[in-house]
């Protein structure tokens, strides 16, 4: 096949660590057989310092017409400015909301070789391997709110709002990825309080019983699944919630592995282009030092091969690549542990690359 892969290198460690991810999807497509064409567009705070704008319209242009995207990171103290007109990360929100990518996907799954380094117990994170499908376009974040001068000062409102379809087409995305894995689902509301979850709740059960009635599937409260995330990670698979919800519960899960170096994301859409990315930021202050970890970024691209492109073998590929570079000991400094030698961006990014060749 050929696809068309538009690059978002962005601010800060960015244009490294997809610089190394990109080296990879060439290697993979040289050994499955596979053509892509790269092209990079800016993005953030360096499409401010040229355009003015966080999001030019070019790029918005060559992304709708990729087959999927690899950004790095947007952001740095450089456009932190309150009084500013714009900040990177308003670029960020808009691609999503232009592309129609409701539903971000973030897996955690820490290392065999890594288990140690979480802040949990061995026994508690092993065999964790949980898929994160949260509602990235409704809720919380896109409702209404305002705020109101009153008699005592003050009053500020957001409102969430979900629609019947917001709630069909991410649970039923949910549920097909449950089928290609251990045909469990979990989805986390607050249904004994708001009105919205309640919604939420009634939809996602129909959904799974009348369309994935193979599916074992619970419901869980958000301040229970909190909880459950750092008692028994393991007992999940796939879990699927609304957006506020999901935002705070996969930044708690990230903390799992041990490392923000190591773990990817996906923002998916229909019928456009995916969006995908490391979740770490641009950690300006190791720019350009060569130091950043570039394993998510890669595995990210793993994701993307998977998800956006139907290619499960050179993905699969890509993440066995990853873990027998860890397996062997190679540590980036974001991961070594006190005292152990470390590795730099290009020298990491070159180890998969021969692990992938062999």
């Amino acid at each position: 096949m050929s696809a068309k892969i538009a690059l978002l290198p962005g601010d800060g460690i960015g244009p490294e660590v997809v610089a190394e991810a990109r080296a990879v999807l060439e290697t993979v497509g040289q050994l499955f057989g596979q053509t892509f064409e790269f092209t990079s567009h800016l993005i953030g705070g360096c499409a401010i310092d040229a355009h003015g704008d966080p999001l030019p319209a070019e790029t918005l242009e060559v992304c709708r017409k990729a087959d999927a995207i690899l950004l790095g990171a947007v952001g740095g103290p450089k456009w932190d400015d309150p009084t500013a007109k714009t900040r990177p990360e308003v670029g960020l929100l808009k691609i999503r909301k232009e592309l129609g990518l409701y539903a971000n996907l973030r897996p955690i799954k820490p290392s065999p070789s890594l288990i140690d380094s979480s802040p949990l117990k061995r026994h508690i994170i092993e065999g964790t391997d949980i898929l994160f499908f949260r509602e990235l376009t409704g809720g919380l974040y896109f409702g209404k709110s305002g705020l109101e001068k009153t008699e005592t000062g003050e009053t500020a409102f957001n409102t969430m709002i979900y629609s019947t379809h917001e709630v069909e087409r991410i649970v039923r995305m949910a549920c097909q990825a449950a089928m290609k894995r251990r045909k469990k689902v979990t989805s986390v509301d607050k249904a004994n309080v708001l009105e919205a979850s309640r919604l939420w709740r009634r939809v996602a059960e129909r959904i799974v019983k009348t369309e994935f009635p193979e599916i074992q599937y619970d419901v869980v409260l958000v301040d229970a699944m909190a909880m459950h995330l750092i008692s028994k990670p393991a007992a999940f698979d796939v879990v699927v919630t609304e957006n506020m919800f999901g935002d705070i519960l996969t930044d708690e899960g990230s903390m799992l592995p041990g490392s923000l170096g190591l773990l990817p994301s996906a923002s998916l859409g229909e019928p456009g282009p995916g969006l995908y990315e490391p979740i770490h930021g641009s950690a300006p202050d190791i720019a350009g030092k060569g130091v950043a970890n570039p394993l998510a970024t890669i595995l990210a691209a793993a994701m993307l091969l998977r998800h956006s492109l139907n290619l499960e073998k050179p993905a699969a590929a890509i993440e066995d690549a990853v873990e027998a570079v860890l397996k062997a000991g190679h540590r980036t400094k974001d991961i070594a542990a006190a005292g152990e030698k470390s590795i730099g961006t290009k020298e990491m990014g070159k180890l998969v690359l021969e692990r992938l060749k062999a």
